[in-house]
């Protein structure tokens, strides 16, 4: 286990250092003018040179860029345009209540997903089975900018059951959560249904049932433990995704995270906000893989014995 955590630890290094080089790249030449967009029109030629000499942006790109580097190995994301606060301290404050989401859009998408996959497999060709897999085409097929707004026109404005925006309420957290996490609990009913139709086809759960078992239990023994694998691997991604959707979703309700804050950054130019915000997220994607890679050869022998650990 040791090996496997230092081996993705080692993959995940060069990783990292190329997202920063490529969002930093993108964000500084990007057009328009940070400094420009701060200062206004009125602004004179000596506060436009003080500006960029204070935040480094007379600089050569590169020179800016190993800078930037330095700071990130001592924990600096540099410090915001616009709000004129470290990127760490914004994040503090932001990053939990985007997590919050993130992680309520996924307990709620394994709350749903799962049973509905397990239980459209269990009864295969019934009209569950061909209603659950309706539901799922048409939420696969909806983004959340689109879900969204209907939520907000029926459930909040039409029917006014829950409030339309906001974070401060559990009644507030409903909708964002929903928004979030209906495709990925959809994602998740697919890929559980596909994987728990393959390990009914097995012979081990032919023989478990020759054996003695009836076919329920059989299914809730082996099956969904075997079946669960595979679904780890979509769950993990789910995660990375549901941070990065986040962003559309917290904009649609005015949730005050960080999806929100990056999108005004990038209207203004806030380069530090947007590169951090980037890297954070780039981060979380790797440590979670990490984590479902781990937690695969925790379940399945085949991959300890394979890995070494």
């Amino acid at each position: 286990m040791a090996q496997l955590i230092i081996r993705r630890i080692g993959l995940a290094i060069p990783t990292l250092l190329v997202v920063s080089f490529l969002v930093f790249m993108a964000v500084h030449l990007a057009p328009s003018d940070p400094v420009e967009t701060k200062l206004g029109e009125k602004a004179t030629a000596e506060q436009r040179t003080e500006m960029r000499h204070h935040y480094g942006l007379d600089q050569p790109l590169l020179i800016q860029y190993f800078r930037y580097l330095g700071g990130l190995l001592h924990g600096d994301l540099g410090e915001s345009f616009k709000l004129e606060k470290s990127v760490s301290e914004i994040i503090a404050i932001k990053f939990p209540v985007t997590a919050q989401l993130a992680i309520t859009a996924l307990l709620f998408s394994m709350a749903v997903g799962l049973p509905a996959g397990a239980i459209a497999a269990y009864f295969h060709n019934s009209w569950f089975d061909r209603t659950t897999m309706a539901f799922v085409v048409a939420l696969v097929s909806v983004p959340s900018i689109v879900l969204g707004p209907l939520l907000i026109l029926g459930v909040a404005v039409r029917l006014r059951w829950l409030p339309t925006s906001g974070w401060e309420s559990p009644a507030s957290t409903i909708l964002p959560t929903l928004a979030l996490g209906s495709r990925s609990a959809a994602l998740v009913a697919r890929f559980m249904r596909s994987s728990l139709l393959d390990t009914l086809r097995q012979d081990y759960i032919r023989t478990a049932i020759a054996k003695g078992l009836s076919r329920p239990q059989a299914v809730l023994r082996h099956g969904i433990k075997n079946a669960l694998l595979p679904v780890l691997t979509i769950l993990g991604t789910n995660f990375g995704a549901l941070l990065t959707g986040s962003f559309v979703v917290e904009t649609l309700f005015h949730v005050p995270g960080i999806g929100d804050i990056s999108i005004e950054s990038i209207r203004y130019r806030d380069y530090p906000i947007v590169q951090g915000m980037a890297i954070l997220v780039a981060t979380i994607y790797v440590l979670v893989n990490l984590g479902v890679d781990l937690l695969y050869n925790a379940v399945d022998p085949r991959l300890r014995e394979q890995s070494g650990a």
